[in-house]
C-alpha cells in the first residue's frame, strides 16, 4: 500500500512539474567568446539537479572507497566479538549443566578476547578443577594473574577451588593476598574459614567464626560445632602441660565454656593432666547451664579420691540433681558409681538397681550390671556377682 501511495505522489509531482514547466518562458545563456550557448530554464534546472546528484554520489563512493579498510576491520572486529560472546555464553551454560569438557573447550575459543578472555579463564579454571585437572586449572588462573580488573574474582575463585581440592597451604596464601587487597565480604570470610579449618589453624578459625557470627552468616548449630572442634584441638594438644591448658581455658569466652561439647573436651583435658578438681568445676558449671548425659559420664571419670571431702561433695551434688531428676538413669548410674567408690554399699546398690530399671540404652545397662557385679564381689556375694557378670557377657561388654 505504501508503495502505491509513493507512486501516486511521484506521478502527481511529475504532472505538476510538467504543467509548471510548460508555462515557463525563461532561458539561460552561457557566453564564452566566440561561443554562445542558449538553454531553456527548465532544461538548466534539470541538468543542474542531475549534476548535483551525480557529484554527491561520486563523493559518497569516493569516501566509501577510502574508508573501506576501516569498515572491513570494524566488521571483522564485530564478528569476532559476536563469536566471543557466543562462546562465553556457551562456556557458562555448559559449566552450569555440568558438561565441564565442553565448558573448557568453549572457554578456550574466547580466551584471546580482550573483553571476555578474563571471564573465560575463570570458567575454564572451574571446569578443569571439576575434572580433577589441577595443572590446567592453575594454567587458566595464571593467564589472568596480571589483570587488576579481575584480581578479586581470580583470588576468590582460587581460594574456592583450592579449598575444594583440599590444598590448605595454597588456599591460605591466596587468602593472604585477598586480605591484602582489602576484600572483607562475607563469602571471603567463609572461604578463609574453610581454608584455616583444613590447615588446622584453630585460633584463626575461632576468630573467623566470631566475625561471621556478628554478621549472622553462620547457622548457630554450625557455629557451635566449629567452636567445639577448635577448642577440642586446642585443649587436646599433646604439647600442652597443665598450666598451658589452664591458659587456653582462661581465653575461652564465658558463653562458650557452658557449651556441653566444649566443657566435655575441657574436662577430659584437665582429667588427662591430673587436674580432676578443675574438670569437676567445669562440668558442674556446664550442667547448671544445660543438662547433658555426656557431661555426667565425664563427671564420674573425674571423681575425687576415695574418702576425700571432694568425693563426698560430689555425691551430695549428684543427690541434689537426683532430687530434681529422679527418673534419670544416667544420673542414677553416676551416683551408684560414686557411692561404690566411697564404699557406701547400700546407697550404691540402690542407685545402680534404679539405673537398671530406668535405663533405655544398652550402654547404661551394661555399665550398671558391671558395677553391681563389682559391688557384690566386694561384699563377697559371688553368686550375685556372677549373675551380673553373665549379663555383661551376654551384652557383649566382657
Amino acid at each position: 500500500m505504501r508503495f502505491f501511495l509513493w507512486l501516486l505522489f511521484i506521478l502527481a509531482a511529475a504532472v505538476g512539474l510538467a504543467a509548471v514547466a510548460r508555462f515557463n518562458p525563461g532561458n539561460v545563456v552561457f557566453f564564452y567568446p566566440p561561443y554562445r550557448i542558449d538553454l531553456s530554464l527548465n532544461f538548466f534546472l534539470v541538468a543542474a539537479a542531475l549534476l548535483f546528484f551525480l557529484l554527491y554520489f561520486a563523493m559518497k563512493a569516493f569516501d566509501a572507497t577510502m574508508n573501506m579498510p576501516q569498515r572491513v576491520a570494524a566488521y571483522r572486529r564485530n564478528k569476532r566479538e559476536r563469536e566471543s560472546n557466543k562462546a562465553l555464553r556457551d562456556a557458562l551454560k555448559a559449566l552450569l549443566e555440568g558438561r565441564f569438557g565442553h565448558a573448557e573447550k568453549a572457554a578456550a575459543r574466547t580466551a584471546d578476547s580482550a573483553e571476555n578472555g578474563g571471564l573465560a579463564a575463570l570458567i575454564g579454571a572451574q571446569a578443569a578443577h571439576r575434572m580433577d585437572q589441577a595443572a590446567r586449572r592453575d594454567q587458566w588462573l595464571a593467564k589472568i594473574a596480571d589483570d587488576n580488573a579481575l584480581k578479586t574474582a581470580r583470588l576468590m575463585t582460587s581460594v574456592d577451588l583450592l579449598v575444594d581440592g583440599r590444598e590448605p597451604d595454597a588456599a591460605l596464601a591466596a587468602v593472604g593476598e585477598l586480605n591484602a587487597s582489602g576484600t572483607r565480604h562475607i563469602h571471603a570470610l567463609r572461604l578463609a574459614l574453610k581454608a584455616n579449618q583444613q590447615a588446622q589453624n584453630w585460633p584463626e578459625v575461632l576468630r573467623l567464626v566470631r566475625s561471621l557470627d556478628k554478621h549472622n552468616a553462620l547457622h548457630p548449630a554450625l557455629s557451635r560445632r566449629l567452636r567445639a572442634m577448635a577448642y577440642e584441638a586446642l585443649l587436646s594438644d599433646r604439647t600442652h602441660d597443665a598450666e598451658s591448658i589452664r591458659r587456653v581455658w582462661t581465653d575461652v569466652p564465658a558463653a562458650d565454656k557452658l557449651q556441653p561439647l566444649v566443657a566435655l573436651h575441657a574436662a577430659d583435658s584437665f582429667h588427662a593432666s591430673g587436674l580432676q578438681g578443675e574438670a569437676r568445676a567445669v562440668i558442674e558449671k556446664a550442667l547448671a547451664a544445660e543438662w547433658d548425659e555426656r557431661l555426667l559420664r565425664a563427671y564420674c571419670r573425674s571423681a575425687a579420691a576415695e574418702g576425700s571431702p571432694e568425693l563426698l561433695a560430689q555425691i551430695e551434688r549428684c543427690e541434689s540433681w537426683h532430687a530434681e531428676r529422679p527418673a534419670d538413669a544416667e544420673l542414677a548410674l553416676t551416683l551408684g558409681v560414686l557411692c561404690l567408690k566411697q564404699k557406701l554399699w547400700g546407697k550404691s546398690q540402690r542407685f545402680l538397681e534404679q539405673a537398671l530399671a530406668d535405663a533405655d540404652d544398652s550402654a547404661t545397662l551394661r555399665e550398671a550390671h558391671l558395677k553391681l557385679a563389682q559391688l557384690h564381689e566386694a561384699l563377697g556375694q559371688e553368686k550375685q556377682a556372677q549373675a551380673h557378670y553373665r549379663q555383661c557377657a551376654l551384652s557383649g561388654l566382657i
